[in-house]
């Protein structure tokens, strides 16, 4: 063959200094071999990158090539797009048919997703593959990246009735290391300045000794400090333990955030982990806690990754950026960082995509300590399919994984509960849950019954310092207003912008420290990880694990003999659907066990609440769908990414003037050619709103469109309240939206 092919051409430049195309293909397979032998697929993802751009050794890609260097003639480059990547699909299915597939998947989707099996859209891997569908001769390749000794073995051990499942899992991981090493060649060669930034990244090695050095300045001198240590000293312990699935249980204010740091750096050095993965519900505490840890383990240490730091809201041709901020958005891509500090939504969607920029990460997932803090938070509609995935990655891909909370939820396997973890092969850290509990045990429960709102707001004022959290931000805001005119009101909630609710949160801290009137009502997005102080607590009727999760800001510090925990209905007993399934529930124990907040009892309650699902626990039936199709081949990849969204609810972003700041961050807005940076400023000032809402204040006038793509508030007044957050009137059904 005289002609030399090339994978990437050069504006401007000529052919000599392009990229060849068997460099690209071998550099390619040998980045994907390295990410994939992390899970024994090394040879598996080898020939996914050899093939996956055979496509490119056609005349026609070439002339493209050619002519989009070409920058003469504006006509000249809107050369039309040429299929480079079912040829390699094509070859992997005729080579080895259905096995074959697994590959053809990865290599047909590594640009525009991993597709569906067969569907009528004309884009899936069956129409990709059939001969009948002319694309681009490609009989000039190189037989060298044609043959292969013999077909790889998969390196899965098989679970009964979970086949499909599990295959499309490997097949995801394998397209993870496809498109990552594929990204990462062609930035290699199109932008080695940037490439050159991922250099010299910090390793968990490292980062131990900083966390030792943190933890000797700890003074067990009062007796909840001496408890929070034996915990900790619990989790180093266990960290020795051969790698699978633990829990920690730990009482709220037992310190398990840093505990369970500390077990996973001891784990991953005692075997050989590459990175920790730490994995939160709530955004409104993910800033926190990723906060605690840089100041510990350093930034570069650190990857903070969630919905106000995902790099493609951002311009990736910012040029006033530091060094450290482009790192951050490079790391946030394949997560090549020791410390990932992520969500819910992050993660668990990432390991149901199937599109490149979410699954490039995946495979840095694998041989890595995973942390699911709030453990009790996986969302029931998509529990089933986050079991398998948690069961999939102990079992096949190196990983341990920890189940941190405070109220353990009950997922074991059971024969009310056939689906859950095995208990064999679950193993808790802390020596023993109940006697925690009791040593922990600092409120006691009380059960209201019925209550007006002006008879609660009196209860309220009654108290000189009281925390009362409800279900929906429209009864939080009618509360507050009737208890705005006393000392120390504070109200909270979702409506708040973050640089506001941080306000508050540091005015009622200081109250409390002082010992001053302290008055706060609140949605639930102080129940999980705010470190909050109060000597009563009133809390409207929801699921057991969120009564607990608001018993754990009273009596904290443990300053009293025992604090008071008051749980109410509203006076029409009516409970939002969003909780009526948990609240029934969580009522059902309160009836039956003395102490509520016990094991047992959390035990019991998560039963009923999984039991009372039933077959909503796939309710998108995504496990039902990877089955029905496993003996096709037929893996609706695309379809399956569009159904699992663990937030459900499409939001609006409207930023808020809230003070000096926000506004010249505003007015920067307006003329910014390369606006991400401004843009992440926002984030401090910006509220999630439901469309309708949005209309709403569209309709109203209340929003300027700056360069028709970010809205912000035309001003404060009259439509965010400095006491209470954006007004708006009538509230949405769901009042989750500080979950994203």
């Amino acid at each position: 063959m005289d002609q030399t092919y090339y994978a990437h051409s050069l504006e401007g430049k000529p052919p000599s200094e392009w990229q060849p195309l068997e460099d690209h293909l071998k550099n390619v397979a040998e980045k994907a071999r390295s990410f994939g032998e992390v899970f024994g697929a090394g040879d598996w993802a080898y020939l996914a990158g050899l093939w996956h751009d055979l496509g490119k050794y056609s005349k026609e890609f070439q002339q493209m090539l050619h002519d989009s260097a070409t920058p003469q003639s504006p006509d000249v480059r809107k050369t039309k797009r040429v299929d480079h990547s079912s040829a390699g699909g094509r070859h992997a299915a005729n080579l080895w048919r259905d096995l074959g597939k697994l590959l053809a998947y990865t290599i047909v989707g590594h640009h525009a997703g991993l597709p569906d099996g067969k569907h009528s859209s004309g884009s899936d891997l069956a129409a990709r593959l059939d001969p009948k569908r002319i694309i681009p001769d490609v009989s000039d390749v190189c037989s060298q990246f044609l043959e292969t000794d013999e077909k790889p073995k998969l390196p899965i051990t098989f679970k009964s009735g979970c086949l499909g499942f599990q295959l499309a899992f490997f097949i995801r991981m394998l397209y993870s290391c496809l498109v990552d090493g594929d990204f990462l060649d062609t930035e290699q060669f199109l932008d080695p300045e940037r490439a050159s930034l991922r250099e010299d990244r910090p390793v968990l090695a490292g980062l131990e000794e900083l966390l030792l050095s943190r933890l000797r300045e700890f003074r067990p001198d009062i007796d909840i400090n001496r408890k929070r240590a034996d915990i900790l000293q619990c989790c180093v312990d266990a960290a020795s333990m051969a790698p699978g699935l633990f829990t920690l249980t730990v009482p709220t204010g037992g310190g398990k955030t840093l505990s369970s740091l500390a077990f996973a750096l001891r784990h991953s050095l005692t075997h050989q982990k590459d990175r920790i993965i730490y994995v939160i519900p709530f955004t409104s505490i993910i800033e926190q806690n990723a906060a605690v840890f840089r100041s510990i383990l350093g930034d570069e240490g650190v990857l903070e990754h969630h919905s106000n730091y995902t790099p493609d809201k951002m311009d990736a041709e910012e040029t006033d950026d530091s060094i450290q901020a482009k790192r951050h958005r490079m790391a946030c891509e394949n997560w090549d960082a020791p410390v990932i500090v992520t969500t819910n939504v992050q993660f668990f969607d990432s390991l149901f995509a199937n599109r490149s920029s979410k699954c490039r990460r995946l495979h840095n997932v694998a041989n890595s300590v995973i942390i699911l803090d709030e453990a009790q938070m996986l969302p029931e509609p998509y529990l089933r399919p986050c079991l398998e995935a948690i069961r999939e990655l102990t079992r096949n891909y190196g990983c341990t994984i920890v189940l941190c909370t405070a109220t353990q939820p009950a997922l074991i396997k059971s024969p009310a509960f056939p689906f859950g973890l095995p208990a064999d092969r679950v193993t808790e850290i802390t020596a023993d849950p109940k006697k925690l509990h009791l040593a922990f045990k600092r409120v006691h429960l009380k059960k209201v019954g019925r209550i007006s709102d002006d008879r609660l707001a009196e209860d309220i004022s009654c108290q000189e310092r009281v925390l009362c959290i409800v279900n929906t931000r429209q009864r939080a805001r009618n509360l507050f207003q009737l208890i705005h005119g006393l000392p120390g009101a504070h109200h909270l909630s979702a409506r708040m912008c973050p640089a506001h609710r941080s306000q508050v949160l540091s005015r009622i801290r200081k109250s409390l420290e002082k010992g001053e009137p302290c008055r706060v009502v609140a949605t639930q997005l102080v129940e999980a990880g705010v470190d909050l102080d109060f000597p009563v607590v009133f809390r409207e009727m929801a699921g057991l694990d969120a009564i607990a999760q608001a018993a754990g800001r009273c009596n904290r510090n443990a300053k009293l003999d025992t604090g008071e925990v008051n749980v109410f209905l509203p006076e029409d007993g009516r409970i939002p659907k969003l909780f009526r399934r948990a609240a029934g529930a969580a009522a059902s124990v309160l009836g039956r066990f003395q102490d509520p907040f016990a094991p047992e009892a959390m035990t019991d309650y998560f039963r009923q609440v999984y039991w009372l699902a039933g077959d909503e626990l796939d309710k998108k039936q995504i496990l039902v769908d990877l089955e029905s199709g496993v003996r096709a081949g037929d893996f609706p990849f695309r379809q399956i990414a569009e159904r699992f969204r663990l937030i459900e609810s499409d939001m609006n972003p409207v930023t808020v003037p809230w003070n000096d700041k926000a506004e010249r961050l505003i007015e920067l807005l307006e003329y910014a050619e390369f606006p991400g940076s401004i843009l992440r400023q926002l984030q401090s000032y910006t509220v999630q709103i439901y469309p309708h809402e949005f209309a709403q204040l569209q309709t109203d006038g209340a929003i300027d469109m700056i360069q028709d793509r970010y809205a912000a508030l035309v001003s404060l007044v009259p439509f965010y309240e400095r006491d209470s957050g954006l007004n708006l009137e009538p509230e949405a059904p769901a009042p989750e939206e500080f979950m994203l």
